[in-house]
């Protein structure tokens, strides 16, 4: 029985299955798997076992892959040679997840002990997963593994030749993980990346992200005197590094909100027509958007949508500066330096290194002739985007469809993963992320959560589009 066939009755193992779905997820969730601290390299490593354990007895080749910080579990099945093709067989893909999770400070704020999980009910009859890991990331990594647990059930074997990559330092920079893909490029390789750690546009509504945007991240200091000066006696003829560099950012940005740096919308596209009516539909106003931080008027690119402005088009952001006395009390004096930091997020083609060029020279350009500049280099990553007539794409949201009955929405994420890149720019590869987190579920904070629905409709999501991908 291939795979579309036989996704009624994987449906009906899912549903059937979910009390022990529940049970094996609570299993890692009592593993403290913090991975930023080293008090818990021992967690880490039984949490990399727990899942290396659990992969090898769905049939998948495990295994648990050392590196100098938390350990990498890889799992591969099946034999699957050269690239997919139009008409030819299905894709090889690669799952990626973490199972490290965040610290849990403020532990008075939990209330109850955040690895002990439980099932709460909320108002509405509606039932919630709470612990830390509950969502990020190891109950959406779940959904997929119960995918295939009732794929195997079923039929005896899984879907698609997997591969498995599991890491244990996501929430912490998976500052070895780069490293680990890179050094086993030939082995990770497939045709297709699959990503659980996003979430839905609302609780009815699922989504699949297909853009992240790129990231260049600068230190910028302006020296003008070679010391702090009495503002008494040299106010009003000795230049201001304070003055200049506010100057400087202030020019940044145009009347219109579009960032003035020459060349710096090279290589960013456009939403296709239908796509953008998709957002346009979704309803999300300016207001509904920024009335919960206090706001209510949009500064970015004029006759943008909200969504496309936080997601989809590149920005230009003052991150922080620093100048002068910043202590209690006065102190006139004109400072000598001037510091702010700057981070462009970027979108489609656009180069890393020539936006870092092409704002360095926008300063230098409006740099008074008798002051200097330094600049820090800090972090650059480039951004990553699914076309959207890519198969696997139109796949899976019909697929959601089905599921949820409802559109999936494509919609682009406005920070970044690195790794992602990674995946298209060393392994080759696109990646599809789909996620069910929710905006309430307290990632990262006390009293995380995750909705039951998200993780049975989860797993259900999964099992559909294998299915498709495999048809």
């Amino acid at each position: 029985m291939n795979a579309p066939e036989a996704l009624p009755a994987v449906l009906d193992r899912i549903d059937r299955d979910l009390d022990a779905s529940l049970d094996r997820l609570f299993a890692l969730l009592r593993i403290q798997s913090i991975s930023t601290d080293p008090a818990y390299a021992s967690y880490c490593r039984a949490a990399a076992d727990y899942v290396a354990a659990d992969l090898r007895g769905l049939g998948f080749d495990t295994s648990v892959r050392p590196t100098q910080g938390h350990p990498v579990v890889v799992g591969k099945t099946g034999n699957g040679t050269g690239r997919a093709t139009a008409g030819g067989r299905p894709p090889r893909v690669l799952f990626y997840g973490h199972y490290d999770v965040q610290p849990v400070d403020p532990l008075d704020l939990w209330t109850t002990p955040p690895f002990e999980p439980r099932l709460e009910t909320l108002e509405g009859d509606r039932k919630i997963i709470v612990a830390r890991g509950a969502c990020d990331d190891k109950g959406q990594a779940m959904t997929f593994i119960e995918a295939c647990r009732a794929f195997k059930a079923v039929t005896g074997a899984l879907p698609l030749d997997i591969t498995m990559l599991i890491e244990g330092e996501e929430e912490c920079g998976s500052k070895h993980l780069f490293g680990f893909v890179r050094d086993n490029a030939a082995e990770l390789s497939r045709d297709l990346a699959l990503v659980c750690d996003t979430g839905m546009w609302d609780s009815e509504t699922p989504s699949i992200t297909t853009s992240l945007r790129g990231l260049v991240y600068e230190e910028v200091r302006v020296t003008c005197a070679d010391r702090d000066l009495h503002s008494g006696l040299f106010g009003g003829a000795a230049r201001n590094p304070i003055h200049v560099l506010a100057d400087i950012l202030a020019a940044l940005h145009k009347p219109d909100g579009l960032v003035a740096i020459p060349h710096f919308y090279d290589g960013v596209p456009e939403l296709p027509a239908d796509i953008r009516a998709d957002l346009a539909a979704l309803g999300l106003t300016p207001e509904k958007f920024l009335a919960p931080v206090g706001l209510r008027i949009p500064a970015g690119e004029q006759g943008r949508l909200i969504i496309e402005q936080v997601s989809t088009r590149p920005t230009a952001e003052v991150n922080g500066i620093i100048g002068g006395y910043t202590g209690e009390g006065a102190k006139t004096v004109i400072a000598s330096t001037a510091m702010a930091k700057v981070s462009f997020r970027l979108v489609g083609t656009q180069d890393p290194d020539k936006i870092r060029a092409g704002f360095r020279d926008f300063v230098r350009a409006r740099l008074p002739a008798d002051c200097k500049v330094a600049f820090g280099d800090k972090t650059s990553a480039p951004a990553f985007a699914v076309a959207f007539d890519n198969p696997a794409l139109v796949k899976a949201r019909a697929a959601l469809a089905e599921e949820w009955g409802k559109k999936a929405v494509t919609v682009g994420a406005g920070g970044s993963i690195p790794i992602v890149a990674d995946f298209k720019n060393v392994l080759g590869m696109d990646t599809l992320m789909v996620g069910f987190a929710l905006d309430d579920d307290r990632v990262h904070s006390p009293n995380e959560k995750y909705d039951l629905k998200s993780f049975h409709k989860g797993i259900r999501s999964w099992a559909r589009i294998l299915a498709t991908l495999a048809a």
